[in-house]
């Protein structure tokens, strides 16, 4: 920085009498506008808005909020806990159950009416942006339902990685890779549209047990299998804070905190539900007590330097 970019940036801090706040903006040199560090400096400054999929939008967790009512919003969901946390000056949950990357750009037709496009809900107002969004990109659901399927013909071996790697392919990692473009892109977006936020995109909290074979019925996976699709969610993971990085915006870990909480565990211990879920929540995800962990690892990530992991 040289001395003509000092005396400007001092001039603007006697202007608006935020000597301290613009000393660390100066400080920090080329990079993100002061705009959008006066931003990280009071994420609740301006609007939060949150964008995702089910596991944003906690659906059968209670209290539903919101239109369409098809996006199944509860307020139990880490949006609403970390919007009461922060008393952001706007709260705006566009999150829907269901939701694909293509959904952040076009509107997504829900069972009781359409979900506007959900980058359409960013301005320059907003001062915090959170992401949980690509599960339904590579299939979760349908692919939770052809493993349970195959389990059925070999419960002790590995059907569901025989058949998803048949051919000498893995047909899922490819399509984590294909995923993440697409993530990019939304990144590039939201970025574009809430220049002044600060944008944390967050993981998918472990569902299966590090050890053993699994909780066949409970979760409906051969032996064999768990393992395998354990990988493939910590591989897109894996992508997603790539993504993140590469675009400068703060991933947030929720699968590291939530290991020893998948929904193998017994009852108060889980925080993602199996087939027959043992409290109110969808199968296959977050009940209550796993928003509020994903919350907490929200608002941790807000907590630290810059808004980015230590």
């Amino acid at each position: 920085m040289g001395p003509r970019t000092g005396v400007r940036c001092w001039g603007l801090a006697a202007a608006a009498g935020l000597v301290l706040i613009a000393a660390t903006a100066c400080a920090a040199g080329h990079g993100r506008p002061v705009a959008a560090r006066l931003a990280d400096a009071n994420p609740a400054a301006g609007t939060y808005v949150a964008l995702g999929d089910s596991y944003t939008s906690a659906p059968l967790t209670l209290n539903e909020l919101g239109s369409p009512a098809g996006c199944l919003r509860s307020d139990k969901s880490y949006p609403a806990l970390v919007a009461r946390a922060l008393h952001p000056a706007g709260f705006a949950d566009v999150s829907c159950y269901g939701a694909h990357t293509a959904d952040m750009l076009a509107a997504q037709h829900t069972l009781t009416g359409r979900n506007r496009p959900q980058l359409s809900a960013l301005s320059r107002h907003d001062s915090l942006v959170t992401i949980q969004i690509g599960g339904n990109d590579v299939g979760f659901g349908r692919v939770l339902a052809t493993c349970a399927a195959l389990s059925l013909t070999d419960p002790w071996g590995a059907p569901c990685r025989a058949h998803y790697t048949s051919g000498g392919t893995d047909r899922l990692g490819r399509a984590i890779a294909a995923l993440q473009p697409r993530i990019a892109a939304l990144l590039a977006g939201a970025r574009r549209r809430a220049p002044r936020a600060r944008v944390l995109l967050l993981g998918y909290p472990d569902l299966l047990p590090v050890r053993g074979g699994g909780c066949w019925p409970a979760v409906p996976l051969a032996r064999g299998d768990v393992a395998y699709l354990r990988g493939e969610e910590i591989r897109m993971n894996r992508m997603l804070a790539a993504q993140a990085a590469r675009a400068g915006d703060t991933y947030v870990d929720t699968f590291t905190p939530s290991v020893g909480h998948d929904a193998c565990q017994p009852g108060d211990a889980k925080w993602v539900e199996g087939l027959i879920p043992s409290s109110v929540a969808l199968p296959f995800h977050p009940d209550a007590a796993g928003e509020q962990a994903m919350a907490r690892e929200v608002l941790a990530a807000l907590h630290r330097r810059g808004g980015r992991p230590s």
